[in-house]
């Protein structure tokens, strides 16, 4: 089975990559090597890798910069998901494409389900679920979308490795708790995909055998539609509530030499330029039944990741 992956480098795309199963041929590249808001540079390394999977892991994800900078989130989220669905049915390629909790207002007090109605309010929601839609309408059930939430790596930019920078050099930090969400190790998002497309295969090959047209790798919407999954791992808590873990974990673990106070602060005491939901929880139930991999609590994925972060600074 032949693979390209998008957004190289990116958390997602570096865990993809780890991850990849012995017999994948895989493409993955760099925005210098695929730059998404190029129509034809798009077509043409679709068209000449014959990919049976495209993974759109490429995105413009500066929330705050989102806001000014608008014309090129769209660009990239909006018409570069257009042009990468475009190729995908050119070449009657799947597309895994990633999403956003963003997409939602964060009005809900209850987890998000892949069918609630969509709100987003802010650029960054707005450009991603621009792209969604151009998903959904080209290819239909030939593709998937997932939307996470925080998502976080060894790899790359990300709060977990802001808060330890941020502990180790400051007195006191100040951290929004009235914004409710759930992490996202990157690996475990790679994980669930990996399977889906290793479930997909295996679909296909079944049809082949008995001669039938083939089918979504998860039929479990509408047939003109895309399949819709939610992924990020498990339980809930506010960006307050990850930063007294991550500091917690990370003094368990050697990582840090001291606790520092950690206070709790509302959102509107940190003004940012993109307003983001307060509440943000997506229920797992649909991905873990489609992709048979079950989401594990965030704190435990949190723990493991650290490991992996101190075994790799040594």
């Amino acid at each position: 089975m032949k693979v390209l992956i998008t957004g190289k480098g990116g958390q997602l795309a570096w865990e993809l990559e780890k991850l990849a199963p012995q017999g994948i041929q895989l493409l993955s590249c760099s925005v210098e090597e695929l730059d998404i808001t190029n129509a034809d540079q798009v077509n043409q390394t679709i068209t000449q890798f014959q990919p049976d999977v495209v993974i759109n892991a490429a995105a413009y994800t500066a929330v705050d910069k989102a806001e000014s900078d608008t014309e090129t989130a769209y660009a990239v989220n909006d018409l570069g998901s257009e042009y990468i669905a475009t190729a995908c049915k050119k070449v009657s390629a799947k597309l895994i494409h990633v999403s956003t909790d963003f997409v939602f207002d964060g009005t809900k007090t209850t987890p998000y389900q892949t069918d609630d109605p969509v709100n987003p309010i802010n650029v960054y929601g707005a450009s991603k679920l621009a792209g969604d839609r151009k998903v959904n309408t080209i290819l239909g059930e030939q593709a998937t979308i997932i939307r996470t939430a925080w998502v976080y790596s060894v790899n790359g930019n990300n709060f977990v490795k802001t808060m330890l920078r941020l502990m180790a050099e400051k007195e006191q930090l100040g951290i929004v708790y009235d914004q409710v969400g759930t992490p996202t190790w990157a690996k475990g998002l790679a994980e669930m995909i990996w399977s889906l497309v290793d479930k997909s295969g295996k679909v296909q090959d079944e049809r082949n055998k008995e001669n039938i047209e083939p089918l979504s790798e998860v039929p479990l919407n509408l047939s003109s539609s895309a399949t819709l999954l939610h992924w990020t791992d498990a339980g809930v808590c506010s960006w307050y509530d990850f930063a007294v873990a991550i500091q917690e974990l990370a003094i368990e673990k050697g990582m840090l030499d001291k606790a520092i106070p950690v206070r709790p602060i509302p959102a509107s005491a940190y003004p940012t330029p993109a307003t983001r939901p307060s509440f943000s929880v997506i229920d797992k139930s649909t991905a873990e039944q489609a992709s048979g991999v079950e989401t594990k609590h965030w704190r435990k994925q949190l723990s493991t990741m650290m490991d992996e972060l101190a075994e790799s600074e040594r």
